[in-house]
């Protein structure tokens, strides 16, 4: 069973800054490309950005500045750092990885941002 877990979601002030963290096994880190998805209400999910095994990221969302995705491979953990949020970015935020036609998903955290 392939898992992937999320944390670091919650209530965020706009203008602030969040760390979202999504854990997964040895096997699944070095192979997978992990990608971060969200899904507003009432909207389709969105690809936000992905890291490769071999570091290279790629970034989908029309401001990528403020958020930055990275990896610390001694922890089997990718993260999204998001600064300078928006209510925009309230959304349901989801860890995938994809390798070739196989994908796998956490469960998801929910991210709101709202003053």
């Amino acid at each position: 069973q392939v898992q992937l877990v999320e944390s670091g979601g919650g209530l965020v002030q706009p203008g602030g800054s969040l760390r979202l963290s999504c854990a997964t096994s040895a096997r699944i880190f070095s192979i997978y490309t992990i990608n971060w998805y969200r899904q507003a209400p009432g909207k389709q999910r969105e690809l936000v950005a992905s890291i490769t095994r071999d570091g290279a990221t790629h970034y989908v969302i029309s401001d990528p500045g403020r958020f930055t995705i990275s990896r610390d491979n001694a922890k089997n953990t990718v993260y999204l750092q998001m600064n300078s949020v928006k209510p925009d970015d309230t959304a349901v935020y989801y860890c995938n990885a994809n390798f070739g036609h196989v994908d796998y998903w956490g469960q998801g955290t929910q991210v709101t941002v709202s003053s």
